[in-house]
């Protein structure tokens, strides 16, 4: 039997000698018996914000690399899994996925060598881009068209104890500070007859071990993690600090910066040794991480509904750590980037850096109220010689306002973009009108129609290559606005 007590406002527990713990359920009575409920709360809101990200980054993990008979699972660890199509409705592991680039996905694992990454020489006019993305979900390098360029080249991604030298062939060395890595590549897609062409692409694209590359024998591979069964919803309650828990693992030891902060996570059990044990931990700091989660989301939605319509909000919150500590203080005032780390990882995960593309989103209507399709038609007006500058391509995508994910419609369209110019009917003064709304606006403007649900709905304007300009505000978006 489990009785409970407090003392002083210590929370703690005892366990009569008929219960005998096991090893997980001590670590996690020891890691908590000097921490009260307040306490307990207050380190499990800032526990939710730092690791919100690395649980979404987890559910990644588990349904792309790890569940076989996932129906979003792409290929085992270290092996290149790309499609020749476009994303629908039907793709649901990522959340705001893109709907125009044909991906490739796959998950790498750096602990025991480094993978080599060769890419082909690509037409001038193609962009295309692999976004390397680390276990903290940070942009730690790219290689492609704004980056590296449009040469081909073979680029060693290694992990962090990797301490070789630079192989001969080898274009660059690309370090990561996790052990895993994830990869989105995005090749551009000229039209629907263009997909052979991608698809030729795609197939070009290699990825190997390093040993492989140099014709050696390969080394002792790393233990394989036990990873544990994603449980869909998990990341906005309690149930998250036990995906959290296991990441730690996968990180191993923190970064100098912090140690602290992994100090204040192990007084709840949390930690690399994976030891955390939600369910022998007393009711009341049970209940302080319930409601330290609640809070913590709470902050992260916050967040994300003061910033809604800020143009540039996208520029400020996806990129390397560097970049996202001094983003943070210099645009919010915070002191660390895991807040704005966490809206990114709930808004859109796995978003890229400014340089690359940026991702001015309409969340809230002019009078702070989501967007409701089911009530009302709405437009988006470009003047003329005001498209959006981009040195590649612009898109505009309709997302559901509860699922965050593409929208079944009749048409099969989820978006409007650059290479659909043709398409369009433009008015007489030269702009460009777009239609949103859940049934046709019907004869010549229906290709200037993107299908809505009949509910709330929030759209996202990628720019890739966006031109300074709009990176420095001076080009802004278009408000969309009710129609008449």
């Amino acid at each position: 039997m489990v009785l409970t007590a407090s003392g002083d406002d210590v929370g703690f527990v005892i366990f009569g000698a008929c219960t005998p713990l096991n090893e997980k359920e001590s670590a996690a009575v020891n890691a908590t018996e000097t921490i009260t409920p307040q306490e307990a709360k207050e380190v499990a809101k800032e526990a939710y914000v730092y690791g919100f990200p690395l649980v979404m980054g987890y559910k990644t993990i588990y349904n792309y690399a790890v569940d076989k008979e996932n129906p979003e699972y792409k290929s085992p660890f270290n092996k290149l899994s790309c499609v020749a199509r476009l994303f629908t409705p039907e793709d649901k592991a990522i959340v705001t996925p893109n709907a125009d680039t044909p991906y490739c996905m796959f998950w790498m694992d750096v602990r025991a060598e480094p993978m080599v990454l060769t890419v082909p020489e690509m037409e001038p006019e193609r962009f295309y881009q692999f976004q390397l993305i680390d276990l903290y979900t940070h942009n730690f390098a790219y290689v492609g068209t704004l980056t590296t360029g449009n040469g081909a080249g073979k680029f060693l991604i290694a992990g962090p104890d990797w301490d070789g030298e630079k192989p001969e062939g080898i274009t660059d060395v690309i370090r990561s500070e996790t052990g895993f890595v994830f990869n989105i590549t995005r090749t551009q897609l000229f039209g629907p007859d263009d997909l052979p062409k991608v698809k030729e692409i795609q197939g070009s694209y290699d990825l190997q071990p390093l040993s492989a590359f140099l014709g050696e024998a390969a080394p002792a591979a790393a233990p394989t993690p036990d990873f544990p069964v994603w449980d869909e919803g998990s990341q906005f309650d309690e149930r998250m600090f036990s995906y959290l828990d296991f990441m730690l693992s996968l990180l191993e030891k923190p970064l100098e910066e912090e140690k602290p902060l992994w100090d204040r996570l192990a007084r709840l059990g949390l930690g690399p040794e994976n030891r955390f044990d939600f369910a022998a931990l007393s009711p009341e700091i049970q209940e302080a991480l319930k409601a330290g989660a609640r809070e913590g989301f709470g902050e992260i939605e916050q967040i994300i509904k003061e910033t809604a319509n800020d143009p540039l909000g996208s520029a400020k919150v996806f990129g390397t750590r560097e970049f996202l500590q001094k983003s943070a203080k210099d645009n919010y005032g915070h002191e660390n980037h895991y807040l704005i780390r966490a809206a990114a990882g709930h808004i859109g995960l796995y978003g890229n850096s400014a340089a690359e593309a940026i991702y001015p989103t309409y969340i809230l209507d002019p009078d702070g109220q989501p967007y409701d399709a089911s009530a009302n038609r709405y437009t988006i007006s470009f003047e003329k010689g005001q498209l959006p500058p981009v040195r590649a391509f612009w898109s505009l995508t309709m997302y559901d306002g509860k699922t965050q994910l593409l929208i079944e419609n009749p048409l099969d369209r989820y978006l409007l973009n650059l290479p659909m110019m043709d398409q369009f009917k433009m008015e007489e003064d030269g702009s460009l009108v777009l239609h949103i709304a859940k049934e046709s606006p019907g004869g010549d403007y229906e290709p200037n129609w993107l299908p809505a649900p009949d509910g709330p709905f929030y759209l996202v304007l990628r720019l890739y290559g966006p031109k300074p300009e709009a990176l420095e505000g001076k080009w802004t978006p278009p408000v969309l606005r009710k129609a008449k």
